[in-house]
């Protein structure tokens, strides 16, 4: 809790997945993948309660050794062409109803964001806290997706996507450009059920370093996580 504001975590974690089969479960270091997020949300000093919303009786035993609260996701809610809004929407209701609790806040955190830290879970909340913004989203700043970079290709022939490039460094392309990261989404309770989303609105950007910022979708994407956990634990 923050003032007088409560706080649900939703943690989706379905157990089909096509890029990485098993993907929430698949182990990272020494551990499976949604341990990470499981614990850096026990981490925050101001979420009041944490849920992991799952089909699965691999994932829900997995997440069973933590002290946090599970959401049996019908099947409906399951497949790969289902809206996250709608899993969200589940989730909320199904929380409220069986803890019997109203909350103000909710925390979309997805497993496949391992290195995201309790800190940057309670910054985004004291932000959203501190202004006049119906969420939180974190981003990370594009230097080489930026848009100047990005291209089309008409009749054979590369054109500017949506603006020209300029023949400067990367870094100085204006205007800076950022990309939602899949860290932290948070929005205000009210917000989300008048509009069902948790990305639009006056959204507060939380900006995230790239080591953060990985965000598990291919078999590439875990070997890049190994590669950073390794060198994390190289440093310590």
């Amino acid at each position: 809790m923050i003032g007088a504001k409560k706080i649900l975590a939703i943690i989706p974690a379905r157990g089909g997945s096509q890029g990485v089969p098993k993907k929430n479960i698949k182990k990272l270091g020494d551990k499976p993948l949604i341990c990470y997020t499981i614990e850096t949300a026990m981490s925050s000093k101001y979420v009041d309660k944490i849920v992991v919303s799952s089909d699965s009786e691999e994932i829900l035993n997995v997440a069973k050794k933590y002290s946090i609260d599970f959401i049996n996701r019908p099947s409906e809610l399951s497949s790969d062409d289902i809206a996250m809004t709608d899993v969200i929407d589940h989730a909320l209701r199904a929380s409220e109803e069986k803890f019997k609790e109203n909350f103000d806040y909710v925390l979309l955190l997805q497993p496949t964001s391992p290195f995201r830290s309790s800190e940057d879970i309670d910054l985004s909340i004291e932000e959203l806290t501190d202004g006049d913004f119906d969420g939180v989203i974190s981003v990370n700043r594009l230097l080489d997706g930026h848009p100047a970079r990005i291209k089309k290709i008409e009749n054979g022939i590369l054109k500017p996507f949506c603006i020209e490039e300029q023949d400067i460094p990367r870094q100085n392309l204006r205007p800076e450009a950022y990309i939602r990261n899949g860290a932290i989404y948070l929005i205000k309770k009210n917000h989300f059920l008048q509009n069902k989303t948790v990305k639009e609105g006056r959204m507060k950007p939380y900006i995230m370093p790239l080591e953060r910022s990985v965000n598990i979708d291919e078999p590439v994407d875990f070997e890049i996580a190994e590669f950073l956990l390794s060198k994390r634990k190289g440093l310590k």
